[in-house]
């Protein structure tokens, strides 16, 4: 059984980064390798597992080919 994500938030985020790299038929390998992160480290992320900071979204969306505030639009803490 898969873990649930952190957050909500994280949860959705995910799913995003995940939809859009499937749009450009990247792998997760192919992904990592154009944002130089682990390949381990997209999959934990794109599942919400992993919570992450400016610079790492920052390189994430320029290897999507998107703009950042896309990918946390309408995105919130939690109550």
């Amino acid at each position: 059984m898969a873990a649930a994500p952190k957050s909500e938030a994280l949860g959705i985020l995910g799913g995003r980064l995940r939809e859009r790299r499937h749009e450009l038929r990247l792998s997760q390998e192919a992904l990592a390798v154009r944002a130089d992160l682990h390949w381990s480290y997209i999959g934990q992320v794109e599942r919400g597992q992993r919570d992450f900071g400016v610079q790492n979204l920052l390189k994430l969306a320029k290897a999507l080919q998107i703009e950042p505030g896309e990918l946390v639009n309408g995105l919130s803490l939690p109550d």
